[in-house]
């Protein structure tokens, strides 16, 4: 990171929403360690116009800017029927980039959207806090510490299992439900990063088609529910927080990309392009820190849970990265001289994480437990 009062400003506010956690959860969060641990860890160049992980890319279009997010084979597969032509030859990114460079923002943005790619206009989200609403007849309890609560985790990837984490530190029963057929994507990754995000947590293996009754029992029990796939997922098995029967207390979080929008795809680098929170000058925007929407929306939403918890619960809580991201974009720039730019330094190690389905004896003893308990 540079020495710029854009990234002090940020880190100024990460660090207010730290110091909130640590009031509301009693877990000590060093702000600058969550900004940049995974750049460290995976050993990460700084960004440009090609974020710091490589999937994403800032390309000029004819009247403005737009990021465009090819993380996953189907994107790059994609790629042809985005751009009508019958194939893509050579570098697929120098190939889009010319051909972004000849259509509007808007064009680019409405064709990729229909192929389901993450693409965000630069700019397009507007700052927003996030909204909380009683969680259908869900009534709330006196104000509780995490302290035992049991946590679904159902999120994938940065923000929500950064939620999670901290709620396990905090003293929650945090378990990682993960789909075997789609297993969360940072096990293929670096595995420090995926141990930082989920050490400590239960690995709950399971079919969320044919085994939903088994997924359905756990969240039944749960008194806090981490959701960060889109919503359309759980709703059309039955599983969503307005599916269920309603638990005195719990909280159901929905981190998703953009408010208005929550079954529209997104990751950290785009969110925050669409934020507007990028860096830049005269010869155009460039990525500000790594997937920097990400760890900000986890920080966010993690004191999100903590107020709601101090309400006595009974809400859905719902985090947006690209407002989150605009929020952060939209801060006066400060002059505060305790918050210099950080550069990545390597963490220390920590546990592993649970290997994929270890706990599922374990989280089915304590759902049974629980389904056993007076209410």
């Amino acid at each position: 990171m540079s020495a710029t009062s854009e990234w002090a400003s940020v880190l100024v506010e990460a660090r207010r929403v730290a110091a909130d956690i640590a009031g509301l959860l009693g877990v000590e969060v060093d702000a600058a360690t969550i900004l940049t641990r995974r750049a460290a860890v995976m050993n990460l160049a700084g960004p440009g116009r090609t974020s710091a992980g490589g999937a994403t890319r800032l390309l000029r279009t004819v009247d403005g800017w737009c990021a465009v997010a090819l993380p996953r084979d189907d994107d790059v597969a994609a790629l042809p029927a985005l751009m009508e032509v019958d194939t893509v030859t050579g570098d697929p990114w120098a190939v889009l980039s010319r051909w972004a460079a000849t259509h509007s923002t808007d064009e680019v943005v409405d064709r990729a959207r229909l192929l389901d790619i993450a693409v965000a206009a630069l700019g397009e989200a507007a700052a927003e806090p996030p909204t909380v609403r009683r969680c259908g007849t869900s009534t709330s309890t006196g104000p509780r510490r995490p302290d035992g609560l049991l946590v679904a985790d159902l999120s994938s990837l940065w923000a929500g299992p950064l939620c999670g984490q901290l709620l396990a530190r905090a003293g929650a029963v945090v378990v990682k439900v993960e789909s075997p057929s789609r297993p969360d994507g940072t096990r293929r990754g670096e595995p420090a990063f995926f141990d930082w995000m989920n050490a400590g947590k239960l690995s709950y293996c399971v079919d969320f088609d044919s085994e939903s009754d088994a997924l359905r029992r756990l969240l039944d029990v749960a008194d806090i529910v981490i959701e960060g796939s889109r919503p359309a997922a759980l709703r059309r098995r039955g599983l969503s927080a307005e599916d269920l029967a309603s638990r005195k207390g719990r909280i159901w979080l929905r981190i998703s990309g953009y408010r208005d929008q929550p079954d529209r795809p997104a990751f950290g680098d785009d969110a925050a392009v669409a934020g507007g929170l990028v860096g830049g000058g005269a010869d155009g925007p460039v990525f500000r820190g790594d997937a920097i929407a990400d760890p900000l929306s986890g920080l966010e939403a993690a004191r999100a849970v903590g107020e709601s918890l101090r309400r006595g619960g009974g809400e859905v809580v719902e985090v947006s990265m690209a407002q989150v991201a605009a929020r952060y974009a939209a801060l006066t720039q400060s002059p505060d001289s305790d918050a210099p730019a950080e550069s990545p330094t390597l963490p220390p190690a920590v546990p592993p994480a649970s290997p994929l389905g270890a706990d599922n004896a374990a989280v089915e003893l304590l759902v049974s437990e629980r389904l056993c308990a007076p209410c």
